[in-house]
């Protein structure tokens, strides 16, 4: 190669380095989102889209069989599930469906506060255009979990199961996801994580600042000062009128949504299984993954959960 074309490229190299370590430094939080959604196509994943009352929607999906819906939680994307979706595939067992929530990442809306309305809506017309004959599955972590329940509570003839991950739709304390600083951005991952994983260092920490204040987060929150809009979705004193089976799994490191949540749920759910994850947090799919994705192995595996005796 003459000497001048290898000048050029290690020129061109060395541009990207230092425009990928920019953008790492002062946006990390989107590039973690670039590699584990890229990660999900590079496992065969598509990226398809899905008209909706609220504006199109974008959908991972991969395999055949029943299908499988990840539902992410408040302020995450499709590639949440990255260290998850890829390994169930490879089970050839499901149609696996992972849509990016309304209002989060490539998912209309993009604008304006975010009711409860428009993240209903926009998931229940995915499901209807890639929910299949068969009921499906609904796997949901945090606000996914909440959607999933509550979907499984409107339609329980559309879904087989519930798997709810570290959320639920009950009355729960109200943590800060709006830090506006590093000491309330490290206090939130403190009660997200288990004691022993690491925590961010300050540059993603502004990074999550920054979004609290622009993304969906921030549009969640301000959805959520307009009480009419999540207090009538909740199923407080309502929770046997849910007929689904339910799996409870919990990062037992939690302090987000600590153990007397999911017991709440227990006590009240007709057909129910906790099953708990050891030094994990609020993430499981992400912070603990292997255990995680053994832990739904195992679920799945085996039939739903029973309707309690008396509550059939």
């Amino acid at each position: 190669m003459p000497k001048k074309i290898l000048n050029g490229v290690v020129a061109l190299v060395c541009l990207a380095l230092v425009v990928g370590g920019l953008t790492l430094w002062r946006r990390p939080v989107a590039v973690f989102k670039c590699v584990n959604r890229g990660t999900l196509v590079l496992a065969g994943f598509q990226k398809v889209h899905v008209d909706s009352p609220v504006g199109r929607q974008t959908v991972f999906e991969a395999g055949q069989g029943r299908t499988l819906v990840f539902l992410h939680g408040a302020g995450n994307n499709a590639g949440v599930w990255s260290r998850t979706a890829p390994q169930v595939l490879k089970w050839k067992r499901y149609h696996i469906v992972i849509p990016d929530l309304p209002g989060h990442a490539d998912s209309a809306p993009s604008q304006g506060i975010l009711r409860y309305e428009t993240l209903r809506d926009g998931v229940a017309a995915v499901l209807a255009a890639k929910g299949g004959r068969e009921p499906m599955i609904l796997v949901g972590n945090s606000l996914g979990a909440r959607i999933a329940v509550l979907y499984a509570h409107a339609h329980p003839e559309r879904v087989a199961r519930v798997v709810a991950v570290n959320g639920g739709p009950l009355r729960g304390p109200l943590p800060n996801l709006t830090p506006a600083n590093r000491r309330e951005a490290w206090d939130l991952f403190d009660r997200m994580l288990d004691r022993g994983t690491p925590r961010p260092p300050g540059f993603i920490l502004d990074d999550v600042i920054r979004l609290a204040r622009e993304g969906p987060i921030g549009r969640l929150y301000a959805a959520a000062r307009e009480v009419r809009s999540w207090e009538e979705y909740r199923l407080e004193g309502r929770m046997s009128e849910v007929r689904t089976p339910v799996d409870l799994v919990w990062g037992e490191s939690d302090r987000l949504y600590p153990p007397d949540y999911p017991r709440l749920m227990q006590a009240e759910l007709p057909g129910v299984r906790v099953t708990t994850i050891p030094q994990c947090g609020h993430i499981p799919a992400q912070e603990c993954p292997a255990a995680f994705n053994a832990v739904l192995e195992k679920i799945l595996a085996e039939p739903p959960p029973a309707p309690k005796e008396g509550k059939s």
